[in-house]
């Protein structure tokens, strides 16, 4: 009987007691990842410079090549993008013959401009100039040509081509732990 006298009074405290609801939460953590990187949206042209010799004299017109430029289009997304020039110089055919009085190579300085930054490298020294931070941007890098020169020299008749090299790097930064 003790039993049930004890079973009956907690059932009874049971139903007087009012029941509490109680709320309770789960989280889902939404994570994702967007890697930097570069883009080219027009990644080649073609800069016609016409006749690069002077009439009177068969030396460099320097202005046919200063201040020439051209548009690349390109974009990168992270805040260490660096971008890079390397110019290669204007050669012309091979000659043999007077070397003190003729050239087939035109030199020149380029440089590409793109969200306020202008890397530059002349094509007298082998490799890329030095890379500059260009962080996040998208739209045109303007490559434009400067200080060009043939050492005093007539040039060698035939065509000449040359080339200007941007490179946009992402440059991942490691995360320290």
């Amino acid at each position: 009987m003790r039993k049930f006298l004890i079973l009956t009074a907690t059932t009874a405290a049971l139903a007087a007691a009012p029941a509490f609801a109680q709320d309770v939460t789960g989280t889902v953590n939404v994570t994702g990842e967007v890697a930097p990187r570069c883009q080219f949206t027009v990644d080649s042209v073609v800069l016609p410079l016409g006749e690069l010799a002077l009439s009177s004299n068969g030396e460099l017109d320097t202005a046919k090549v200063d201040d020439e430029t051209a548009n690349l289009a390109g974009w990168c997304n992270g805040s260490s993008a660096q971008i890079k020039v390397e110019a290669f110089p204007l050669v012309g055919p091979s000659f043999t013959g007077d070397t003190a009085a003729f050239t087939n190579t035109v030199n020149y300085t380029a440089t590409a401009t793109a969200n306020s930054v202008s890397p530059t490298d002349t094509t007298t020294t082998p490799g890329a100039g030095t890379p500059l931070s260009v962080g996040i941007f998208s739209g045109q890098i303007q490559v434009k040509l400067s200080g060009s020169n043939a050492a005093s020299k007539k040039l060698v008749a035939g065509d000449y081509t040359g080339s200007v090299v941007v490179t946009l790097t992402p440059n991942v930064v490691p995360v320290e732990s």
